[in-house]
């Protein structure tokens, strides 16, 4: 392990840190430093290494501890080394600092998205490999790029690739999210991000008349369709406690275009929404409810799709899977609550779930706030070492799941 731990620290926690301060920060990623440091890591641990350039200057670090038995499909843990921006003068602490306060919290961008999540798989295998276990299915690491812009440039590509075939992933594990309570949340789905451009046209002409069929009216009619979508789906998520974000449809508006000046009626307006759908909306009769909003609107009014996921996924989470089997029960094993829901938002698991591999999304921090994105993004020590115990105990469950059908 790189430099010495300060007195009392766990030297898991001090490499936690040191990943921390290397500035992946979007939108110029340090990535040479992230893949250095991570091949090192690797080296140290004595697993296989592999870097996949899957677009100029963007790699995918693949670390393999090979399983006994080859025939088996792999486990992949996969992590995203980028991290959104920062407005530092809103944060207490060097956002890249990783300064760790009296109380133990951990300040710094990324220590929660994800890169505690990396750190903790690295742990866990350094702890099982020093005990001298062996499994029977290979166990792949993989730290992308660009998950916070899209993964278009990451993941997306790495999918289609020879040498993301090779690893032969039977099952993989991605990101979650905080939970507040005692609970843990666990992902099984996502929406599906739909970001459209309505466009419409109509009559132009001087500000000081009342003009008929103007793009500014028809844009409006488009407008107050989607909001009262928006409405409905908001009252439905808060009159059933048992819905979760992640299982309805949301939409805002979020940006207005269009008009030169105050006292000429533009030819051209748009409006941009960003869609999330619930994954068991059926988007052929959703993109049709999508055109037939412009079309009662008026003539000249179109969308455009800015961003369209059509390849929505759910991993089973029923006791009869055996991979959610052995997740689940080592969970219980552990006393550990799980919260079964669909992410709200995107991660990779998308992609690694459209090539028909299962993933869980599943970040171990518990009584822990949301904050990534956030200003303070901060992430207590006792909760990130909890999480290297949990990855400890489901590594090998889910290494040593038993021949499926599958596995050919």
């Amino acid at each position: 392990m790189a430099g010495t731990s300060p007195p009392g620290e766990h030297p898991s926690v001090t490499l936690f840190r040191q990943y921390l301060r290397i500035r992946t920060v979007q939108p110029e990623p340090d990535y040479g430093a992230a893949v250095a440091f991570l091949v090192e890591q690797g080296r140290q641990l004595g697993l296989g290494c592999q870097k996949v350039e899957v677009a100029p200057g963007r790699v995918v670090t693949v670390l393999t501890w090979p399983g006994t038995n080859p025939k088996l499909s792999s486990i992949l843990l996969n992590s995203h080394t980028d991290v959104v921006p920062v407005f530092k003068e809103h944060w207490s602490h060097d956002p890249f600092g990783a300064f760790k306060d009296a109380g133990g919290y951990i300040y710094a961008r990324g220590t929660q998205d994800m890169k505690c999540v990396s750190i903790q798989y690295l742990e866990a295998v350094r702890r099982l490999k020093a005990e001298g276990h062996r499994f029977p299915r290979t166990i792949h690491m993989t730290f992308v790029p660009d998950e916070e812009i899209g993964g278009h440039t990451g993941m997306e590509l790495f999918v289609q690739r020879p040498e993301f075939q090779a690893l032969r992933t039977g099952f993989a594990l991605d990101e979650g999210l905080a939970n507040p309570t005692d609970a843990f949340t666990v992902f099984y789905s996502e929406r599906s991000p739909w970001w459209v451009r309505v466009t419409s046209t109509g009559k132009p002409g001087h500000g000081s008349r009342f003009i008929e069929d103007t793009a500014a009216e028809k844009l409006h009619k488009v407008l107050s369709l989607v909001m009262a979508f928006r409405e409905k789906e908001r009252q439905r998520l808060q009159s059933n406690p048992s819905l979760t974000l992640g299982a309805v449809t949301s939409v805002n508006l979020t940006k207005l275009e269009g008009g030169v000046a105050y006292n000429v009626v533009p030819a051209t307006m748009s409006a941009s929404f960003d869609f999330r759908v619930a994954p068991d909306v059926d988007l052929k009769a959703f993109e049709e409810q999508l055109q037939g909003w412009c079309r009662e609107a008026g003539e000249g009014v179109t969308l455009e799709f800015a961003q369209k996921w059509t390849e929505p996924r759910v991993t089973q989470t029923d006791d009869s899977d055996p991979w959610w089997a052995a997740f689940s029960g080592v969970c219980k094993d552990m006393n550990l609550t799980l919260e079964p829901q669909i992410f709200p938002a995107a991660t990779d698991s998308r992609y690694i779930r459209a090539v028909g591999v299962p993933a869980l999304g599943f970040s171990p921090m518990n009584r822990t706030p949301v904050l990534l994105h956030d200003h303070d993004e901060r992430l207590h020590e006792a909760v990130f070492l909890r999480g290297i115990d949990i990855y400890a105990r489901l590594l090998p469950a889910l290494a040593s799941v038993p021949a499926l059908p599958t596995d050919h």
